[in-house]
């Protein structure tokens, strides 16, 4: 089972699953910072409303997340997978045609049920549900790629919005999501059940082991750490453009510092990728926490010496990027394999929520504390991650483990 288990993670149906994450990604989600501009050029309505939209589809995803873990350990994560580009691509129809505050944000909310459907959480609980062990040079095979998603999403909106128009450019994301994504998805499940490997878990296991979790102080550190990292990574980097400003970068500076997160994470699974048999879940993950701590403290410095932010561009993106493919395996890892699409919804439950929440506390700092109180905030989070991250790895280690 190992040698076939490791064989389906370097094969074909793992790149058509990383291809399809990076068109889910760019159509479900990068679609709005790349269309915009466009929007409120042409639909005249107030940032606050168009910016109601994902932050809707975010709640959706948050609320559905552990439904759709329920629906991979019942077998039919390429099922949900592909339903969700079908939806999404008629939610992209929606968008297309609308007209008013009121059909923009019903779009959105049925987008938020494809992102519940089709992004990194489902992926990566079919993986390791079909994989086990061999699950994460999986999923950073998928990440890596999926890296790319924003670097396709912005050019692309931006050449056919001004080509065909926003609502053409939402057409063409609708096509893409139907004819492309929707036949990747049900390609790339067939040949990995092909392959004849056993689920890692049985229904015995998998029934309660949500409930079972609810009892166990991991599953909460767990949240709370995953929480802090999703608030701090997209308070930041949401205002980065006039947080790079505050710390004395010209504007051109700032721009293309910011421009340099998402390359940094693809640099990040990268390395990972390279190193994956001698980096051991728990070090990684601690690595990626300090390498968050020291990049907080280079971008207060770099008030100093401007420079300086590209070194948190750089150690924030990469680590992000790492911390992706890290929270699943660790998930699983800590919390055992059983029922772990329910779980891992529950756990991401409250790291969707504070993403959501993240522009509105960072522009409540900025308008408050300013800068330097952000940057603080920023460091207890991240410190905060840190220890706690700590005493989860304590504790799975005093149970021998994944624990049962």
């Amino acid at each position: 089972m190992s040698a076939r288990a490791r064989d389906v993670a370097r094969g074909p149906a793992i790149w058509m699953l990383a291809l399809a994450e990076t068109l889910a990604y760019a159509c479900f989600y990068y679609i709005f910072a790349a269309l915009i501009v466009a929007w409120q050029a042409d639909l005249g309505w107030a940032r606050t409303v168009l910016a109601a939209g994902p932050t809707l589809s975010i709640i959706i995803a948050a609320a559905l997340a552990p439904v759709m873990g329920r629906l991979v350990d019942a077998g039919r994560g390429p099922e949900v997978m592909a339903g969700g580009a079908l939806i999404g691509a008629g939610a992209l129809v929606l968008l297309a045609v609308s007209e008013t505050p009121r059909s923009y944000l019903i779009a959105w909310g049925v987008i938020g049920l494809a992102q519940a459907a089709c992004l990194y959480e489902v992926c990566f609980a079919f993986l390791i549900r079909r994989l086990g062990d061999h699950a994460r040079p999986a999923i950073t095979r998928v990440t890596l790629v999926a890296g790319f998603a924003g670097t396709i999403a912005f050019p692309a909106g931006a050449a056919m919005s001004e080509g065909i128009g926003w609502r053409g450019a939402v057409m063409v994301a609708a096509g893409v999501a139907a004819l492309i994504l929707l036949p990747l998805y049900v390609a790339a499940g067939r040949v990995i059940r092909s392959a004849g490997l056993p689920v890692i878990t049985t229904a015995e296991a998998d029934r309660g082991a949500l409930t079972r979790a609810l009892t166990r102080p991991q599953f909460y550190l767990l949240a709370v750490i995953f929480a802090a990292v999703s608030l701090n990574h997209w308070m930041v980097v949401n205002f980065a453009v006039p947080i790079f400003l505050d710390r004395g970068a010209g504007q051109g500076v700032a721009v293309l510092a910011a421009s340099t997160v998402g390359p940094a994470q693809v640099a990040g699974r990268l390395i990972l990728f390279r190193f994956e048999a001698r980096l051991g879940t728990g070090r990684t993950t601690l690595i990626c926490l300090a390498g968050m701590i020291i990049g907080t403290g280079a971008l207060w410095l770099a008030g100093l010496a401007p420079w300086l932010i590209f070194v948190f561009t750089a150690v924030q993106g990469g680590a992000i990027g790492v911390m992706t493919i890290l929270r699943p395996v660790l998930i699983a890892t800590v919390m055992g394999p059983g029922g772990y699409g329910a779980i891992a919804g529950a756990i991401q439950m409250p790291a969707l929520l504070a993403g959501a929440a993240a522009p509105l506390v960072g522009a409540v700092m900025l308008a408050g504390p300013g800068v330097p109180g952000l940057l603080v905030l920023s460091l207890v989070l991240v410190a905060g991650s840190g220890l706690l991250a700590r005493v989860v790895l304590s504790l799975a280690a005093s149970s021998g483990g994944a624990s049962r």
